[in-house]
């Protein structure tokens, strides 16, 4: 799964900010939850309607956005 296809952002959901397709589950808690020291099973058991595709898709995209040459 693609990062466009993982996630969407609409002014008319929480206000634009990110969120995992289909969801109203913003892309910003799977990082707090990350964080905070949780596993992605644990993020997932937590709002099952994400998908784990979605979940793998943003943090391909962070990894090749961080670890990009300069």
């Amino acid at each position: 799964m693609k990062h466009h296809d993982a996630t969407s952002a609409d002014a008319d959901v929480l206000g634009g900010e990110r969120v995992f397709t289909g969801t109203r589950v913003p892309v910003r808690s799977l990082f707090d939850h990350l964080e905070g020291g949780d596993s992605i099973d644990d993020f997932l058991a937590g709002f099952p309607s994400v998908q784990r595709g979605q979940v793998i898709a943003v943090l391909e995209e962070s990894r090749a956005h961080f670890l990009q040459p300069v």
